[in-house]
């Protein structure tokens, strides 16, 4: 979704802004969905991106603040104060209908730069790295292991989950997760940003391409003369097995 909101504002649509993220869809999502949405708002130029606190941000907080209020509703009122004003004028509205969204993936060297998965999907693959501060918390692993079970990735690809942080690493491996990406032939590596700044744990040679659910796919990002496709964990993990961008089975189109 978010990579369809950039698409549509371009990567300099919102400098000096921030943008606002209201509406049944957010309303809906997870913690880990809206903080996804929010951290890439940055892709499009944002200073930042906003999710309206509710019941989902107190329960999602509640163990760091539960001492500071007596209960859930106390701290969910005083959340409210946050919220922006029913007489708030903004700079620009958008209304973007997502009932119909395919899966999408970029392209090129810019975030904006994006096309549905089933116009790439003859791209071939490298290597697939799931993880860092957008993609790497539990829901994602959790999605892209539900696509992995019992599958292996192709030969030609290198895998690579790196879970955002030692709690998600502790999650995932209780919960079975990790061993569902080791069996699947993937390397399970410590929370790092990892390959996502050209750091490390699976920095691109020159030629290769990468899908990863990262957020930048800049020119050089992941390795100078690497080119980055930026994907969901389903996507990601679809594209592992086939060794070409491929839409997941949990898509049906």
């Amino acid at each position: 979704m978010i990579l369809s909101v950039i698409s549509r504002l371009g990567v300099n649509g919102a400098t000096n802004k921030v943008v606002e993220f209201t509406g049944p869809v957010i309303d809906a999502m997870s913690m880990e969905s809206r903080m996804t949405i929010c951290n890439m708002t940055i892709e499009a130029g944002g200073t930042s991106g906003i999710c309206s606190p509710d019941m989902v941000t107190i329960e999602y907080l509640w163990d760091f603040i539960k001492d500071e209020y007596a209960t859930k509703k106390e701290a969910l009122e005083d959340a409210g104060r946050f919220l922006s004003d029913a007489d708030a004028q903004y700079d620009r509205v958008i209304e973007h209908d997502v009932s119909s969204l395919e899966p999408m993936v970029t392209y090129g060297y810019k975030p904006d730069q994006v096309k549905p998965v089933r116009e790439m999907e003859s791209i071939k693959i490298d290597q697939v790295y799931i993880g860092s501060c957008t993609n790497g918390r539990i829901e994602d692993l959790r999605v892209a292991a539900q696509v992995l079970r019992r599958k292996k990735i192709s030969d030609s690809v290198r895998g690579i989950v790196s879970p955002a942080t030692s709690q998600v690493y502790c999650q995932a491996m209780e919960e079975g997760v990790l061993k569902i990406f080791l069996d699947a032939g993937f390397c399970v590596t410590n929370p790092t940003c990892g390959a996502c700044l050209g750091m490390s744990n699976g920095v691109l040679a020159e030629g290769e391409v990468c899908a990863s659910t990262t957020n930048r796919n800049f020119n050089g990002r992941m390795g100078k003369g690497g080119m980055v496709h930026l994907v969901s964990p389903a996507t990601a993990a679809a594209t592992a097995i086939s060794g070409f961008i491929t839409n997941s089975e949990l898509y049906k189109g």
